[in-house]
């Protein structure tokens, strides 16, 4: 580590730490020789990060990539000094904040500025996309973009930016910022190209104009005007495209994203409507405006009854279906003629579950059904069991971030949270579901709040109040039907017993109840009948871990 005044290479004087990371520290430095300051980033050679790369190729690689960019929005690259133990990346030194400090202290921002900040940024990924071969950026987020004092920004770090290799069928590393990132940056689903950094950027801007962190609850891209009704349906739709999750629905380049944004009225369907209405009151005399509204209400009636029999032949169509696809195209038909109708969704969550996995595709399917008029669907009486099961959806069968070396189980658990949130906020005292839902939401809210508890030394008195939400979790679905659902609570309780055995002895969770409860566990596994394969493997991996789970209670409370 540098320390203050120390001089490298004769000329660039270390005045004081600007920033460190898992790959690096940067410091600021005078230039004497120029009488001018840079910003200094300081890599160790034997560094390595938590992909066990060696840090040192990846800081080069991103140096190089830099040092032949040129543009108004990119810092530059000025000098590379190679050490025998670390290596000095010289470059402009960005006075300003992070925008993700600017939202911390500001909240959401004007859709005016957001709209500016959004066509330099088109400009500098456009900018990008034209190099040959073409950068792909992959890292846009709020805190990677500066705001200069004069108000124009600066896009930083490229420390996962890579060259566009036509002969890749996919990304041989899964990097970006969960939340920011697009699905094909984790694996399995294609390459990434400059429509993954699209998806970054309507991500940050949804971030920006809405001020809703999609790193945290509900962990979702609702459409803008959910949040702020004042926001253009224009600047929505346009961010809508942008976060599709087929990269085939996004726009197909930055460039025809900035004429968008240039033209954001355009797609305002109100600012068409208005100008319709303008043209018609203009034009239009009584005698029309009454023909008019006897010829509507007539259509209407007429339209009213249509929609009841096409709403009542989908619903068919879906229940005599044989494949899962077809079953979920005709009840999403359904849902478009009539989205007030409770029960049709109800009948999609379960077409879902069919084959016990809940897909990033099928997501976005639902996300936009709901989107359709979430807020009249919220006033119908059964939208609280509509939102537990959605919760449950989630719990127990989303794949986002699954791998055949990883569980998701933790992301499903925290993706859940605002469902059974709903589910009880919604709901009334009669529903049967509401407490269950209640234990959802705490476990959820834990399993997402306990790292940051952890690395701010905050998390003593969390565990006991866990321990207790996982004895009820694990009371109440005693009487579940799903093997699916058994084997995930006696999964998560198992992992929480060998996880957490010191925690829940600090808080003086007695190693009597821990380990009756751990016991409990693996006798509800073992008495499971299980049916399919994947059951099969779940039941033996969960018995597979009794050893461990013994042995860590053990140990926690010998130390004690």
């Amino acid at each position: 580590m540098a320390t203050i005044g120390t001089l490298i290479e004769g000329k660039y004087e270390i005045l004081t730490m600007v920033g460190k990371g898992g790959m690096s520290e940067v410091y600021l430095a005078m230039d004497r020789n120029l009488n001018k300051q840079w910003a200094i980033k300081e890599i160790k050679k034997r560094a390595r990060d938590k992909n066990n790369t060696v840090v040192v190729q990846s800081a080069m690689a991103e140096a190089n990539l830099m040092k032949k960019l040129d543009h108004p929005c990119l810092p530059r690259i000025v000098d590379i000094i190679d050490k025998e133990d670390v290596i000095y990346v010289v470059m402009d030194y960005i006075e300003g904040v992070s925008l993700n400090k600017v939202l911390e202290k500001e909240g959401a921002q004007s859709q005016e500025t957001v709209i500016e900040w959004a066509k330099d940024l088109c400009g500098v990924l456009d900018y990008l996309h034209s190099q040959n071969p073409p950068i792909i950026y992959r890292d846009m987020k709020p805190a990677n973009i500066m705001l200069q004092e004069n108000g124009s920004i600066k896009l930083i770090d490229f420390g996962i930016a890579r060259e566009y290799k036509e002969e890749n069928l996919e990304d041989t590393v899964s990097l970006g910022t969960k939340g920011y990132a697009a699905p094909e940056q984790f694996g399995g689903k294609g390459q990434t190209d400059r429509r993954t950094d699209i998806y970054c950027l309507g991500v940050t801007l949804y971030h920006l104009v809405t001020g809703k962190n999609p790193c945290e609850p509900p962990y979702e891209i609702y459409p803008i005007r959910y949040w702020n009704p004042e926001l253009s349906a224009g600047l929505e739709n346009i961010i809508l495209q942008c976060t599709q999750l087929n990269p085939d629905d996004r726009f197909d380049s930055c460039a025809e994203l900035l004429y968008a944004l240039d033209n954001y009225g355009i797609w305002d369907q109100q600012h068409r409507f208005k100008q319709f209405r303008k043209v018609l009151l203009t034009g239009a005399m009584v005698g029309l405006s009454v023909l008019s509204l006897i010829v509507g209400i007539t259509c209407q009636v007429l339209k009213s009854s249509v929609n009841e029999k096409d709403y009542d032949n989908n619903v068919l169509q879906a229940e005599k279906a044989a494949i899962a696809e077809e079953k979920i195209d005709y009840y999403t038909k359904a849902i478009q003629i009539k989205p007030e109708e409770i029960d049709t969704y109800l009948w999609l969550v379960d077409t879902f579950k069919e084959d016990a996995t809940f897909t990033v595709e099928e997501e976005a399917t639902l996300k936009q059904m709901l989107n359709i008029d979430i807020a009249t669907l919220q006033e119908q009486d059964g939208y609280a069991e509509l939102a537990y099961e959605i919760g449950k959806l989630y719990w127990y069968y989303y794949d986002y971030g699954k791998t055949e070396t990883s569980d998701n189980q933790v992301t499903r658990v925290k993706s859940s949270i605002q469902w059974f949130a709903d589910a009880q906020n919604y709901g009334t005292e009669a529903d049967d579901f509401r407490i269950i839902s209640g234990v959802y939401e705490q476990i959820g809210i834990f399993n997402r709040d306990i790292t940051l508890k952890v690395e701010e030394a905050d998390d003593k008195g969390a565990y006991a109040p866990y321990f207790e939400n996982l004895q009820n979790l694990l009371e109440l679905v005693e009487d579940e039907e799903s093997e699916i659902v058994n084997l995930e609570v006696y999964k998560l309780c198992a992992n929480a017993a060998e996880t957490y055995a010191r925690k829940f002895m600090l808080d003086d969770i007695s190693q009597s109840d821990l380990t009756s409860f751990y016991q409990s566990v693996f006798r509800a596994t073992e008495s499971l009948n299980t049916t399919t394969d994947k059951t099969d493997n779940m039941k033996a991996a969960i018995l597979q871990r009794r050893q461990d789970v013994e042995s860590a209670v053990a140990n926690a409370y010998a130390a004690n």
